[in-house]
């Protein structure tokens, strides 16, 4: 295998490095005043390590709100009695009927997408009572949790999922002796089973010590056979790195397409192994692509904003390709927080009448956020307080400070169903492309990820008008050309109804798909995938606007993948194909630099 190659530290450009605000106080009450501050930011950075960067402030105050109104709620209580005697009652008859026909139907079954409970052992007494007790007290605490008079919606959210999170932690799967998987399995092994566990777990252990990836992941590197689709960095500066693709037709689309990936991890989520990569799938459909490699930023990169990454991303990458293609349009195209950067870039455009988007494509992407989904429970001011002490601290946010939540949103798939198969069971799961990628994440500047954060998660400054871009707001409703958006149905981090509400800020033509899968699965998901289907609509401006819902029932699914809905998409607002341009621009200061995947890609 060869190395690694490591991206060159690149000097920070001056203008990247904003003066500090004037002080209004006397030098010795700042400096007092500056002392404290500091403390408490370190102290915050300290207790943010320590729980795995979720804030206990937050959760207090949910749980005192719980608490409190609960308790000022007679009526309620009441209602959580009656209906925990009736679940007693219902569990009784269940263990009643079991006793005499061990096939007797369950008391109740186990919520969408829950499969603990799925394997023949669990249908069958006494493990088919253990399951159906936990079952049924789930759904009580569920109803402990919600709808309690006076709680705010944000607390009811947090406390009912920290009990979810409690609960599962006492799921009868959980524990060797008294999961029949479990149990099955230590005969057939004569217990080798938890020894093979208990070497996965120190493996796992000492590797996240030490900072490795997972096991198995190094067989999905880099250039070697992830995001290995033939190409030339032709353009870099500090914040990127512009990967232009070698054509594999003779002749290609006039209009280029540009991919504006998410910042939080490596752009080759779609140029994963090459019968999954979105990229090559694009090129070898006629099309001259290009894609934005994000640099890894480091402390020295504290400072940069969010308009440091529209200005040095897309924009920048635009200039590039107008170098490049001069006079040709440009199909945009943005994934999840790529796909928001975009979306205020193509406003800002608009504003100005700056007209190089031919069309704009976004990808699991919001740019509306009253219901970001889950992601919402770890965002509120004091939340955002913790977060902001901790990347204070070190002046970026790293992978290990956001893994906890992340886990914690899927916690039956990346805690506890993990546990199970790999620590009880002693089976390791295959690692794979999407796997891989995933544990190649890469760091956030502090100033940048507080204001994301801030103005469009808590404040919703993009929907509501108010973004600011170069001291002047953008309005989406400016936004004109052609728009197609792709919402997943199991996406945890921009729900797919999050994302049609982009229907209500954009007034053109709008085409919108949802997929199977979720935020990257239902992504990655090309032609020949086994069990992929989508729904596909089109709005033209002047259609009456329909609710998620409607939109639902409306549309039917079909089998297959969305790529080739937006292949045609994109053939229909494109022009006719002509012979396909140079790799890069040289006689116009734009030559290739290097192969791709870059250099980027690679830094750590």
């Amino acid at each position: 295998m060869t190395p690694k190659r490591t991206g060159k530290r690149t000097k920070r450009p001056p203008e990247l490095r904003p003066a500090p605000p004037p002080t209004v106080v006397a030098p010795e009450e700042g400096l007092g005043i500056e002392a404290f501050s500091a403390f408490d930011r370190m102290y915050g950075a300290l207790a943010g390590q320590m729980t795995g960067g979720l804030s206990p402030g937050s959760a207090a105050l949910a749980f005192a709100d719980w608490a409190m109104h609960l308790a000022g709620a007679p009526g309620k209580r009441m209602e959580l009695a009656t209906k925990g005697a009736r679940k007693t009652a219902r569990l009784m008859v269940h263990l009643l009927a079991g006793t005499i026909d061990p096939d007797a139907p369950p008391a109740i079954e186990p919520l969408p997408g829950d499969d603990r409970f799925a394997a023949e052992g669990w249908h069958k007494p006494p493990f088919s009572w253990l399951a159906q007790g936990f079952l049924l007290n789930q759904q009580w605490w569920h109803n402990v949790t919600r709808e309690v008079p006076g709680v705010a919606r944000h607390h009811e959210e947090v406390v009912s999922f920290a009990a979810r999170q409690w609960l599962d932690i006492f799921s009868p799967s959980n524990t060797p002796f008294t999961n029949p998987e479990v149990l099955r399995r230590m005969v057939e092994t004569g217990g080798a089973n938890i020894w093979e566990g208990w070497r996965n777990w120190v493996e796992d252990s000492l590797r996240q010590v030490s900072g490795q990836p997972p096991v198995g992941a190094e067989a999905f590197a880099p250039g070697e056979s992830v995001a290995v689709t033939p190409g030339k960095v032709v353009y870099r500066n500090h914040l990127i790195e512009l990967i232009q693709y070698a054509p594999v037709t003779g002749t290609v689309h006039p209009e280029p397409v540009l991919i504006v990936p998410a910042w939080i991890m490596k752009y080759y989520i779609l140029d994963l192994s090459p019968e999954n990569s979105l990229l090559r799938w694009l090129v070898a459909r006629g099309y001259t692509v290009f894609a934005i490699s994000w640099r890894n930023p480091d402390a020295e990169d504290r400072d940069l904003t969010l308009n440091d990454y529209r200005r040095l991303g897309v924009m920048a990458a635009l200039e590039a390709i107008s170098t490049i293609l001069p006079d040709r349009r440009i199909h945009g195209a943005g994934y999840c927080l790529g796909g928001t950067l975009l979306s205020i870039a193509a406003a800002a455009m608009a504003r100005d009448g700056d007209d190089r988007l031919a069309s704009m494509t976004l990808l699991a992407a919001q740019v509306d956020f009253t219901e970001p989904g889950e992601l919402a429970l770890f965002i509120d001011a004091s939340q955002m307080h913790l977060l902001e002490t901790m990347m204070w601290n070190r002046g970026y946010l790293s992978a290990d400070q956001m893994s906890g939540a992340f886990q914690l949103l899927r916690s039956n798939d990346l805690v506890w169903s993990r546990l199970v198969h790999e620590y009880l069971m002693g089976e390791r799961a295959p690692m794979n492309d999407l796997m891989a990628w995933n544990a190649d994440s890469t760091r956030m500047p502090w100033r940048m990820h507080s204001e994301y954060l801030r103005k469009l998660y808590l404040d919703n400054e993009l929907a509501a008008g108010r973004f600011m871009v170069e001291d002047r707001p953008v309005m989406l409703q400016n936004i004109r050309m052609p728009l197609f958006a792709v919402g997943t149905e199991r996406d945890h981090v921009a729900p797919w109804k999050s994302v049609y509400k982009l229907h209500q800020f954009c007034e053109t033509d709008i085409s919108f798909v949802l997929t199977s899968g979720g935020h990257n699965a239902g992504i990655v998901s090309e032609p020949g995938h086994a069990r992929r289907r989508y729904r596909i609509g089109h709005k033209r401006d002047e259609d009456p606007l329909l609710t998620a819902q409607e939109w639902l029932a409306a549309h039917p699914s079909r089998d297959g993948s969305w790529w080739e809905a937006w292949g045609d998409w994109l053939s229909d607002h494109s022009g006719t194909p002509a012979a396909p341009p140079e790799m890069g621009a040289p006689t116009r200061g734009l030559p290739a630099l290097e192969a791709a995947p870059g250099t980027y890609v690679f830094q750590r």
